[in-house]
């Protein structure tokens, strides 16, 4: 795999890989896991909420105003 990076992006990842001591492509693997990582949870979660919403898994009005009385915000 081939990663283009842009000059200043390239600069801060040089400096960065120097004061870490650590290879730039192990920053660069890193980086790219922690990406994955957050996106497969977003997605997942995204998924999740679609799935109860077309199953009509909605809070009740009375379960909303109770949240909302519960962390004192009109939920109304």
């Amino acid at each position: 795999m081939t990663v283009r990076l842009k000059d200043d992006v390239k600069e801060r990842l040089d400096v960065l890989a120097e004061a870490t001591q650590r290879s730039k492509s192990f920053l660069a693997a890193e980086a790219i896991r922690a990406y994955v990582e957050n996106n497969e949870w977003q997605i997942g979660e995204i998924q999740t909420a679609l799935a109860e919403a077309d199953a009509g898994d909605f809070a009740s009005e009375k379960e909303v105003a109770a949240l909302g009385k519960k962390w004192k915000v009109n939920a109304g």
